[in-house]
């Protein structure tokens, strides 16, 4: 079991920035697939981001691509969303999960999950 654990969730303002971290509780973290999921009242969660193991490969949903960074710090067991040019379409709980199988990029299965961080973006 991999436990996931999210942090850096707050309000901003539109255009401001905001950098959240998910924190792995393994060290087998570090050979899992990440991913950033979020969901915002009343819509189902949606793929964010996703990085591969060792940080070669990454993928973005198009609202996301070009505002949105994923990185990943294995040897702290984290992983990372530099989120700028915040809108408040991206208003949602943030959820960090990770999975060990392929890297299919937006595809990619998620086993464990965390419980979300909130990212509000005010105007």
């Amino acid at each position: 079991q991999v436990t996931l654990v999210e942090s850096g969730g707050r309000e901003v303002q539109t255009g401001g920035s905001l950098k959240l971290s998910c924190s792995a509780s393994d060290p087998s973290f570090s050979s899992l697939n990440v991913g950033w999921f979020r969901q915002a009242p009343g819509k189902e969660r949606e793929f964010v981001s996703a990085i591969s193991a060792f940080g070669g490969r990454t993928s973005y949903a198009s609202s996301v691509r070009d505002r949105f960074t994923i990185s990943r710090d294995n040897a702290k067991n984290m992983v990372y969303l530099q989120m700028n040019s915040l809108k408040p379409d991206d208003t949602a709980v943030y959820y960090c999960a990770a999975g060990s199988g392929p890297f299919l990029y937006k595809n990619t299965a998620m086993n464990y999950w965390g419980k979300g961080t909130q990212v509000t973006i005010s105007l």
